[in-house]
């Protein structure tokens, strides 16, 4: 999951330790996330986008393709 958590945390000059401290994780848990290797939770999703005031979608990017094409929906209605 790609995410802006660095770019975020960069633009508050913030340290990978402040931004722990603010949302009760460690460092490392920062870190990680930052370089891709692990996901949050989705409480631990919620509270970072509450924190940087934006909506989940907006930090975090599941770079799965969503066809939002009407005809490759299954009809409703027959």
């Amino acid at each position: 999951m790609k995410n802006r958590l660095k770019v975020l945390r960069a633009e508050r000059n913030w340290t990978q330790a402040d931004l722990a401290e603010k949302l009760d994780v460690s460092r490392q848990t920062i870190n990680a996330i930052e370089k891709g290797k692990y996901d949050p939770s989705l409480p631990l999703a919620f509270k970072v986008a509450r924190l940087f005031e934006a909506s989940i979608e907006t930090i975090f990017d599941d770079e799965v393709e969503v066809d939002s094409e009407p005809s490759s929906l299954a009809p409703l209605v027959d």
